[in-house]
């Protein structure tokens, strides 16, 4: 099962990644989490600590990696095609909750040269995973940039999770529309820190302009920001939020059905 948590900015789609990951996880299942995030935090939500967080190397960033899989002997060629089982078990890191995490990174020029090696390395990876048996989550790049380059485009199910803020509802609008055009099967709403029935008839009336279903609805709640105020895991928490992801997880199970 590949499921791709996509949404803009700020609207939690971090926390909900890392939640349905741990809950896949604490069942035996094999869980991989991949923070394909420009800015990722993944880390910290599954409970690492900053300084673990600042040990790992973005694959993206990773120069001798990508040099190594994709270097030739031609100048300004490189290799298309190139196995990757290798980096999946070398560069991910196990988190305290049994998932193993892979952290993308943000594809940057090396050098003067440009990042289609990085990209290369990158997409391979995720196009790898998206064929394997584990359950495999992605926590996408806020917005919509990713879309255009494929990054999710073998996902089962795409959650595009937003809260009732304008800003929030017009940019999961655009994703729904860009993932529907991507062949994305199966697009549904996650709507977050739903705080009264105004906020929810907000967000189902979007998910019915939008023509796609609502898989959940999930609660604000105060508990998962007083965690991430005193840094502590939400994932493993037992608080409203964390419940009605349970009910997200059942959703996505029976949709797939």
């Amino acid at each position: 099962m590949k499921i791709a948590v996509t949404g803009k900015g700020g609207v939690g789609k971090t926390f909900i990644s890392g939640t349905l990951a741990c809950q896949y996880a604490s069942e035996g299942t094999r869980t991989i989490a991949i923070d394909a995030d420009t800015s990722p935090n993944l880390a910290l939500t599954f409970g690492l600590t900053q300084e673990k967080l600042e040990k790992i190397t973005p694959i993206a960033e990773n120069i001798p990696l990508i040099e190594e899989k994709t270097k030739t002997d031609f100048p300004g060629v490189f290799k298309l095609v190139f196995p990757v089982d290798d980096i999946i078990q070398s560069q991910s890191v196990m988190t305290p909750c049994g998932v193993s995490l892979l952290v993308m990174g943000t594809v940057q020029a090396m050098g003067s040269g440009c990042a289609c090696p990085a990209y290369s390395v990158v997409r391979t990876l995720i196009s790898h995973l998206m064929t394997s048996d584990e359950v495999v989550i992605l926590d996408m790049e806020a917005g919509i940039e990713h879309l255009g380059r494929g990054t999710a485009e073998h996902v089962d199910v795409m959650l595009v999770v937003t809260d009732a803020h304008q800003a929030s509802l017009v940019t999961a609008e655009r994703i729904v529309r860009l993932a529907r055009d991507g062949g994305i099967p199966l697009i549904a709403l996650v709507g977050n820190r739903v705080l009264d029935s105004e906020t929810k008839e907000q967000i189902v009336r979007m998910a019915s302009s939008a023509q796609v279903p609502v898989a959940a609805l999930i609660p604000y709640d105060g508990e998962i920001l007083n965690a991430g105020i005193r840094g502590i895991s939400p994932v493993t928490l037992t608080t409203p939020a964390t419940q009605a992801v349970s009910v997200l997880r059942h959703w996505i199970e029976g949709a797939l059905s």
